[in-house]
């Protein structure tokens, strides 16, 4: 690999990765879920409950635009809308039963492409990139948020 290829690399090896997430998915009776979806579950299973308002900052879209995600995942069955505690003009989202199973499914994965990786390249080497990598994010999220979000 030429210098200055990492990045692609790196981003190519995140695609492959998702790819995979999404046929075990496909193949457990989730195939309707998007990758656009698994922004809102990422963020969703780490709250008590968003509002639309935080998770349309959250994917970098409009609130309308993650209204109308929120509307195809509830008919979906995997997130519910009930009023906010808080403030009444407010609807707090959170993960349904189906939408657990779900996140609980994609982290499997993410540990099953982890022990791939490292029956590849070595689990020793596996920590070595593991380290850089929890190293470049903490450097990027030391000069303003960073946040798994999609790239629209």
């Amino acid at each position: 690999m030429a210098y200055g290829d990492l990045p692609g690399h790196m981003s190519m090896a995140f695609r492959a990765a998702m790819d995979r997430v999404h046929a075990k998915l496909a193949e457990l009776g989730y195939g309707d879920v998007r990758p656009a979806h698994g922004f809102v579950f990422q963020l969703l299973s780490h709250t008590n409950g968003s509002t639309a308002v935080e998770i349309a900052a959250h994917l970098g879209v409009t609130k309308q635009a993650a209204t109308q995600l929120l509307a195809e995942l509830e008919t979906k069955g995997y997130i519910r809308r009930e009023g906010h505690p808080l403030d009444r003009r407010a609807r707090l989202v959170s993960l349904t039963e189906r939408g657990w199973h779900c996140v609980s499914a994609v982290v499997n994965e993410w540990r099953a492409i982890e022990d791939d990786w490292a029956a590849l390249v070595g689990a020793e080497r596996l920590d070595v990139v593991r380290d850089a990598v929890c190293a470049i994010v903490a450097d990027a999220s030391s000069k303003g948020q960073v946040t798994m979000k999609p790239l629209w």
